[in-house]
């Protein structure tokens, strides 16, 4: 009964249609019945709320057959899927409209090689997807009048209300303006897209740059004499915008930077090692930059002399399986289970060149020392210019082939390398190397009266030289030859390696150290051929077990023994080379990546 009355409340509060289908139809015989006895007591009948309902169209669900009530459903359904597939269909549309208009946005910003409508974006990465289509022209050959492409580095970058001026700096060396007004592009968003574009570019960028080449005087780019006036710009890869050390800073003369400290703006000292560690960024530097194209000049003019001078050029192992220099460290290494060393010099196997009938030979390859020296002369890793050459009576014969090969060096620079001299000097103050038309040899016993002259107590005088007597045996015979680079040879052959030959007085020796300023770059001597004397310098040496069978120096002594003509040679050091002829503080400055007792990397 009580449940009779919860019913009848709820259907006289709320209409029918509130209820699920499944309720209503079990509700409308009690609703009859309700109505009836309603009736029975003058009470108005209740007015079925379905009536309206649109889930039974209009009719009672009693008068709908099972048939009819399945389509509905069925029909129903079909309506809130299609309106599901609507709404999914506008979804997918707006998200499509939107796609297409951001790759519209993005077209001015990722510009592709084809798209020449594009003024301004940065590429796509350069992936070699296509070849042939843009053409450059070197910033120092566009011509007046004309337009081009240009591809550099972006140096410096100023805008200025509605002007922009770019600086672009292409073989580390040639500057060039390029400038943009807003002026010159007519439509107003346009104006806006390059000046905003302009913004996102960081120095030290690759860009390629489109545009009308004007006359203009630009004092403060080496292209003085023209400029180009922006159409188009594109970034190719874009620097970081936080530099290791601005480039402006690093160019600057050590003389510059000192006089700099006592003002009220001091110029940042660049340390070393943290030039060293930015190397790539050190390296752009228009000074160091030139460093090495004076490098790789010293390494052609080297070849150059010695290919004229009958020579042929060889490659020897630098994984050897003994020491090849007494007296210096060497690296050792696991080869297959066996003890190896990397190579301190090519000497045993261009003596084994001579003994293979290649009468001149030289090298230019790399050279490792395990010495532990932290001096600013000296690397653990350099390459070395070494020189073989048979010899018919003296060592001599070696010193005027080297001295000729040094003259074409010293010569060469100053007349095929002057643009790079003159970038190094306006850093790295230097004087053209003096030398004489002759070689300038000092024996020994001369240089070390020399010394002893300048006041330093040279002993009994049978010890090698340190460096300050060495400078001051450079100054000495600066001031009595007039040349900076001389020859000291009869060295006393306890302080020279195993293979040196002796002079009559076995004190002494057939050997010749070279210098430029005061400092060894080179080191050489006749070497003794003569196996059985040979075997008695190694052995007084304290390196007898080298020449047993397996030993470092067993196939070495023994290539001698089926005859050798005479032979002298020398081994130069590049790094000291460019170091001295270039008046530089430090060889690590002519070390492109220097390797030192506490340097690996990068």
């Amino acid at each position: 009964m009580r449940f009779l009355c919860i019913v009848v409340f709820l259907m006289l509060t709320r209409p029918l249609t509130s209820f699920t289908p499944r309720l209503v139809s079990r509700l409308y015989p009690l609703q009859s019945l309700i109505s009836s006895s309603s009736a029975q007591t003058d009470a108005p009948p209740l007015r079925p709320a379905f009536t309206q309902s649109r889930l039974f169209s209009q009719r009672p669900p009693s008068d709908m057959s099972q048939e009819e009530i399945d389509r509905a459903r069925e029909e129903r359904k079909a309506a809130k899927e299609a309106a599901k597939l609507a709404k999914a269909a506008k979804k997918a549309a707006a998200a499509e409209a939107a796609r297409l208009e951001d790759l519209a946005t993005q077209a001015k910003n990722d510009v592709k090689f084809t798209d020449s409508d594009a003024f301004c974006g940065d590429y796509e990465t350069v992936a070699s997807k296509t070849a042939g289509i843009m053409s450059y022209t070197k910033a120092a050959d566009l011509v007046v009048g004309n337009q081009g492409w240009i591809r550099g580095r972006l140096q410096s970058i100023r805008i200025k209300g509605g002007s922009v001026f770019l600086v672009i700096r292409q073989n580390a060396f040639d500057t060039f303006q390029c400038c943009f007004f807003k002026a010159d592009f007519d439509d107003a968003t346009d104006q806006k897209t390059m000046l905003n574009y302009f913004k996102t570019l960081t120095a030290e960028s690759i860009v390629d740059v489109y545009g009308d080449v004007v006359e203009a005087e630009v004092k403060s780019c080496s292209i003085g004499d023209k400029e180009m006036k922006i159409k188009k710009i594109h970034a190719v890869t874009k620097s970081v915008p936080v530099l290791p050390f601005e480039l402006e800073d690093a160019a600057r003369s050590p003389e510059e930077v000192e006089a700099s400290q006592d003002t009220d703006r001091p110029f940042p000292i660049l340390g070393q090692e943290l030039r060293l560690d930015n190397r790539w960024m050190d390296l752009r530097v228009p000074a160091n930059n030139a460093i090495f194209r004076v490098r790789s000049g010293i390494c052609q003019l080297f070849r150059e002399s010695l290919y004229s001078q009958g020579f042929m050029e060889i490659q020897t192992p630098k994984l050897i399986g003994g020491e090849s220099e007494s007296g210096s460290g060497v690296f050792k290494t696991d080869y297959f289970g066996q003890e190896a060393c990397l190579a301190q010099s090519p000497q045993l196997y261009k003596q084994m060149a001579i003994a293979s009938d290649f009468d001149r030979v030289f090298e230019v390859g790399p050279v490792f020392r395990a010495e532990n020296s932290n001096t600013r002369r000296h690397l653990c890793e350099f390459v070395g210019l070494d020189l073989e050459m048979a010899i018919n009576e003296s060592y001599l014969e070696t010193l005027t082939v080297a001295h000729n090969m040094f003259k074409h060096i010293f010569n060469g620079l100053e007349t095929r390398f002057a643009k790079e001299m003159a970038i190094v000097r306006e850093q790295y103050h230097s004087e053209p190397v003096q030398f004489t038309d002759e070689p300038c040899i000092v024996h020994w016993h001369d240089g070390i009266q020399m010394i002893k002259d300048a006041g330093f107590d040279v002993g009994d005088g049978m010890q090698d030289l340190t460096g300050a007597q060495e400078l001051a045996l450079g100054a000495a015979v600066k001031e009595k030859y007039g040349t900076d680079f001389f020859m000291l040879d009869q060295y006393p052959a306890s302080i020279r390696p195993f293979y040196t030959m002796p002079m009559e007085d076995r004190r002494f020796s057939n050997s010749y150290d070279m210098f430029i300023r005061g400092q060894e770059i080179c080191s050489g001597a006749q070497r003794c051929h003569d196996p059985a004397l040979l075997r008695e310098v190694i052995r007084s040496k304290g390196l007898g077990e080298a020449l047993e069978e397996g030993g470092g120096l067993y196939d070495y002594v023994k290539a001698f023994e089926n005859g050798v003509m005479p032979h002298a040679g020398a081994g130069i050091g590049c790094e000291r080379v460019v170091f001295l002829a270039l008046g530089l503080d430090n060889v690590r400055k002519a070390s492109m990546f220097p390797r030192d007792p506490n340097r690996l990397t990068p």
